[in-house]
C-alpha cells in the first residue's frame, strides 16, 4: 500500500485540461496508426507525471527560507531585485533554482509572512538557465515581509518551453512556508532574493526540493556554505 501511495501522487488541477487534451490526441493518433498512438500514450503519461503535486514536509522554524521550487541550484550571486518591486538598486544575494521538464513544477511559499507586492511583466522565452533570463524573460515577481520583519522577494521566470506562469498570490495576503501558490508550465526557474546579511545555506549544483530544502536562515549567523562534488 505504501508503495502504491508513493506512485499515485496527487495531480495539480492546472494539469487536468492538458492531460485531457493529450488523451484525446492519443485516441485520434491510434485511429491514424498504432505507432503514433503509442507515442501519444507516452506523451500523456509524461504530462501526468509533469503535473504531479506530492505533499512535502516543510521545516517550520521562524527565519528559515525554504526553496520555492524543485530543481538544481543554478547560481548564487549578488543581483538587484526586479525594479517593479520597488526594492531599490542595492544588490542582494540571489539564489536561482532551475527546473527542467522532469521536475515537479508546483511552486511553494519560501517563508511565513505577508505579501506586499505582486507584479507580472511580459517578456521573452529564453532558456531559463541563462543569466539574462532573469531580466529579459516573462516573469511574476513577488515581494514579501517575513514574520520576523525581513524584506525578501521571489520571482517566477518563464523558460524556453514554459509559456504560462500561474500565481494565486495578492497584496496583503498572509502566507505560510511550504504552501502552494502557483506553477510554471514546462520548464522554468525561480529566483529568491535574500534580505541583507543572510547567507545562503546551499551551494551551486545542489538539488533543491520545494517546500523542504532550506536555502537560508534569516535568524542564523552561519557563514555561506561551500561544497564540492564527491
Amino acid at each position: 500500500m505504501d508503495a502504491l501511495k508513493a506512485v499515485m501522487v496527487p495531480i495539480n488541477r492546472e494539469g487536468y485540461r492538458f492531460i485531457a487534451i493529450f488523451a484525446v490526441a492519443t485516441v485520434i493518433l491510434f485511429w491514424i496508426a498504432d505507432p503514433l498512438g503509442w507515442l501519444g500514450v507516452v506523451l500523456t503519461c509524461w504530462c501526468v507525471y509533469f503535473f504531479r503535486d506530492p505533499d512535502r514536509i516543510t521545516p517550520t522554524r521562524d527565519g528559515l527560507i525554504i526553496s520555492p521550487a524543485d530543481g538544481v541550484v543554478q547560481s548564487i550571486e549578488m543581483a538587484v531585485p526586479p525594479e517593479e518591486l520597488g526594492m531599490g538598486d542595492e544588490p542582494r544575494q540571489r539564489i536561482a533554482v532551475f527546473m527542467n521538464v522532469f521536475n515537479v513544477h508546483v511552486n511553494r511559499i519560501p517563508i511565513d509572512g505577508e505579501i506586499t507586492a505582486v507584479s507580472y511583466r511580459p517578456g521573452k522565452f529564453l532558456n531559463a538557465s541563462l543569466d539574462k533570463a532573469s531580466t529579459d524573460n516573462e516573469r511574476q515577481a513577488i515581494r514579501m515581509t517575513t514574520s520576523m520583519g525581513q524584506d525578501i522577494a521571489f520571482v517566477q521566470i518563464a523558460g524556453l518551453v514554459a509559456r504560462r506562469i500561474v500565481c494565486s498570490l495578492y497584496e496583503g495576503q498572509r502566507v505560510h512556508a511550504g504552501a502552494r501558490f502557483g506553477l510554471i508550465r514546462f520548464g522554468s526557474r525561480v529566483d529568491v532574493y535574500l534580505n541583507e546579511g543572510t547567507a545562503p545555506l546551499v551551494v551551486v549544483g545542489q538539488t533543491a526540493v520545494a517546500g523542504e530544502t532550506v536555502l537560508a536562515d534569516c535568524d542564523g549567523d552561519e557563514a555561506r556554505r561551500q561544497g564540492e562534488v564527491r
